[in-house]
């Protein structure tokens, strides 16, 4: 868990908590600390802690059981909705083609300075791995995923959140396995580098341009591989 500077409040603390439950960092089933040890570590009262787990168990994060403590009820991939666990890549493509430039724009009204160095830091990384699809892959999503989280929209952090579930299903793993290889690896590092380039320099419209760019040749890349 991150450390905190600023006096939080339940919700700040159960936005905090169900980001780690979105990535992976708490997992299904795992058991909370106790109440003591949350409110020592994030400053505040029991009743503030007490407070941020209702919220979280109203929204089906977690299980409180009184004398057990609160452990984690969601999971991860049967959290997807339908309508995207049952979309092709294409029609993820299209869907993400409809949002992310808008989160680019976003991004430079809303993104902090955190963010822009953990979407550099991924971008590095993505370019270290052009022969590693899979650690590429990660990067990706961790890429993308950071973009949306940027715009400070809880809504779209979880559209993002659902599209990117979608990518440990079967179908979008083997679109991966057909499409990435070191070429394309490296035509998406480039286009990534442009995007954020355009998100320091706060132009929104080409930072927009620039991630259809990529999402149009992501596209291509699908439809290619899937001989439609």
């Amino acid at each position: 868990m991150e450390t905190n500077k600023k006096k939080l409040g339940a919700l700040d603390i159960s936005t905090r908590i169900r980001k780690e439950i979105f990535d992976g960092g708490i997992a299904f089933k795992e058991k909370l600390p106790a109440e003591r040890v949350l409110a020592d570590f994030y400053n505040v009262s029991r009743g503030t802690i007490r407070s941020a787990l209702k919220h979280l168990e109203k929204d089906h994060y977690l299980t409180i059981k009184p004398g057990s403590g609160a452990v984690v009820s969601y999971e991860r991939l049967k959290a997807i909705v339908s309508p995207v666990e049952n979309a092709n890549p294409l029609e993820l493509i299209d869907a993400r083609f409809a949002i992310e430039p808008h989160i680019c724009r976003l991004a430079i009204l809303h993104g902090k300075r955190e963010h822009f160095k953990k979407l550099d830091d991924y971008m590095t990384l993505m370019e270290k791995n052009p022969d590693h699809t899979k650690e590429f892959a990660i990067a990706d999503t961790n890429f993308h995923k950071t973009l949306a989280e940027s715009t400070g929209n809880n809504l779209l952090i979880w559209i993002i959140s659902q599209i990117t579930a979608a990518r440990d299903l079967p179908e979008w793993t083997k679109a991966r396995n057909l499409t990435l290889n070191k070429d394309i690896v490296t035509l998406y590092n480039l286009q990534h580098r442009n995007i954020l380039n355009a998100l320091i320099a706060r132009e929104p419209e080409l930072a927009a341009s620039a991630m259809k760019e990529h999402l149009e040749t992501a596209r291509l890349s699908l439809t290619r591989a899937s001989g439609t």
